[in-house]
């Protein structure tokens, strides 16, 4: 492998939306750095398993369903 073409692997505290913390290993920022996320698993209805539905007023996904309606999606 060659040198000095990676970027550097240090720890970084990542702060969840509930508040906790957790220590984990970045490219992101500088060593002990804090990451503030805004999404993350704990409040995510694609890993929580959440009951969210898609308001689409007449856009993409509508355009999408009129088009394709006859092939059953």
């Amino acid at each position: 492998m060659r040198k000095d073409i990676h970027p550097d692997y240090h720890m970084i505290d990542v702060k969840m939306t509930d508040g906790t913390m957790i220590k984990m290993r970045s490219t992101w920022g500088k060593e002990g750095d804090t990451l503030s996320l805004d999404i993350d698993p704990t409040a995510h209805p694609a890993w929580n398993g959440g009951n969210a539905r898609l308001l689409d007023q007449g856009g993409r996904v509508s355009k999408f369903k009129k088009k394709y309606e006859g092939l059953g999606f």
